[in-house]
């Protein structure tokens, strides 16, 4: 079996943004900024995972699996990477939804990218392009935020991340 890797949750948390009408391959790898062999190869690994109910199942999300590896084990298997100051997008506490609800701290996390709108310290994102997915899709951006804050952030950041995140899957 392969091991999952950080670009498989990217696409889960796609998938379940789109909801009840799954999109093709073609469209993923589009909206993603992946090739359609790496999304393949992501759907593979996470169905092999148990984070995806299988093509018998049209390949939803298993929504109970994915809650308890991102609520638990996400910031163990994929730690962020923290770099020097740099121009990005916003993420974790510093984007939405955790942004209204927290004071904000100087430097923020952001994702490197060279069009972003704020300066901050560089906060590796779970997929290279993810800052640009993110950009063309508000609810994987807040999925992504708040993954991100459970992987590096306070105790406070992260139960509210998860609060939040929670109620999302379920929704």
């Amino acid at each position: 079996m392969k091991s999952l890797r950080p670009q498989d949750i990217v696409v889960v948390l796609k998938l379940i943004g789109a909801g009840k009408r799954r999109p093709t391959y073609a469209q993923l790898a589009s909206d993603l900024l992946m090739s359609p062999s790496e999304v393949y190869a992501s759907i593979q690994r996470a169905r092999a995972a148990k984070l995806l109910l299988g093509p018998e199942l049209g390949d939803k999300p298993n929504l109970q699996a994915v809650e308890e590896f991102l609520l638990h084990g996400i910031r163990y298997v994929f730690p962020v990477e923290k770099g020097a100051m740099t121009r990005g997008l916003p993420t974790a506490h510093a984007a939405e939804p955790l942004k209204r609800k927290l004071t904000q701290e100087d430097p923020l996390p952001v994702w490197p990218y060279a069009n972003g709108p704020a300066r901050g310290y560089a906060f590796s994102p779970l997929y290279k392009r993810a800052p640009e997915a993110a950009l063309k899709d508000e609810r994987l951006y807040e999925l992504l935020a708040l993954v991100d804050a459970i992987r590096e952030g306070t105790a406070r950041e992260r139960d509210l991340a998860k609060r939040a995140l929670s109620s999302r899957l379920r929704a």
